[in-house]
């Protein structure tokens, strides 16, 4: 399968490991391929985010494609989206217009109500796991599903994940709470720094932020509302309608859970004779590294 993949540059680096531009010598289609250093980096997360990530099919989430193993890495295959993070878009405008954020946003709430009508909550919903396509009107793609927690297969959401200017304040007590309301919140953020070019809160754990948030919009409320209908793209109405009529009829993905299950269980096993620092993250064989691209948080204030 490896050799299936031309590699091209690379994209980035984060915890994860990292990710190469690749093209895919079949189709000649140029595809994203995150690379996980094998061993205890396989965890949880690693899994729930394949598993999660590969059932959903929409025009704002990046598409899973596939997963192999390499001898050092398990390898994630993903649409590329050329236009990079929504993120770098924001910090060289400082803050958009009214139009153009609401045009993300629609494009947000209709790849979020989709995870949510698949069950599956995201829970780590931010500008830099909003993607952007290639074309001169971008289409927004949803990616990064490490944290996400399927209600079909997994338990009530409790543990504190995500980062801290975008989290529900129910996600700091500890205690069960609905991951998709929590999502609603992270959406919400998201639209705010697109409008004002700065965080709401200044510090998410502080309680005097929070007195104001005791109701909250729902996503049915929220796409009903007069200033999201505005302007809103044909393309979303036209998703939308096709993802209730063809729901369940969907085409099946390419590998089947049983042989993703098994690629990820035989990644946990590092592999014989190789040694890394387990605090290296960027040793890695047969894979040129740079250094993380990601702008600071601060460059939005």
């Amino acid at each position: 399968m490896e050799e299936r993949y031309e590699p091209i540059k690379d994209l980035g680096s984060g915890n994860f490991g990292v990710a190469r531009l690749a093209k895919d010598k079949k189709t000649g289609e140029l595809v994203a391929v995150k690379y996980i250093q094998r061993g205890k980096k396989i965890d949880e997360n690693v899994q729930r985010e394949i598993i999660n990530h590969r059932s959903l099919r929409h025009p704002n989430i990046i598409r899973f494609k596939e997963v192999f193993l390499t001898p050092t890495h398990l390898a994630i295959v993903l649409e590329y989206a050329a236009g990079g993070e929504l993120f770098g878009r924001i910090c060289t405008a400082g803050r958009f217009s009214e139009d153009e954020a609401r045009f993300f946003f629609q494009q947000l709430i209709s790849g979020v109500s989709y995870c949510h009508s698949m069950q599956i909550c995201h829970r780590d919903l931010k500008l830099e796991n909003t993607l952007l396509d290639g074309n001169p009107a971008p289409r927004l793609k949803i990616c990064d599903f490490g944290f996400s927690k399927s209600a079909l297969l997994h338990s009530q959401p409790k543990s504190t994940v995500g980062t801290p200017a975008y989290i529900a304040p129910e996600v700091l007590s500890r205690k069960e709470y609905d991951g998709k309301i929590a999502d609603v919140w992270s959406c919400g953020v998201t639209l705010y720094v697109m409008l004002v070019g700065a965080y709401p809160f200044e510090d998410p754990e502080d309680p005097r932020d929070f007195r104001k948030t005791i109701g909250r919009i729902t996503i049915p409320e929220i796409k009903q509302h007069t200033w999201f209908l505005k302007n809103l793209p044909r393309e979303i109405i036209e998703a939308d309608r096709r993802i209730n009529e063809e729901s369940g009829k969907e085409e099946p993905p390419s590998q089947s859970v049983e042989e993703i299950m098994r690629i990820v269980k035989e990644a946990r096993k590092p592999y014989p004779g190789l040694k890394l620092d387990s605090e290296d993250a960027e040793v890695k064989e047969g894979l040129n590294v740079i250094e993380d691209s990601k702008k600071p948080l601060s460059s939005l204030t």
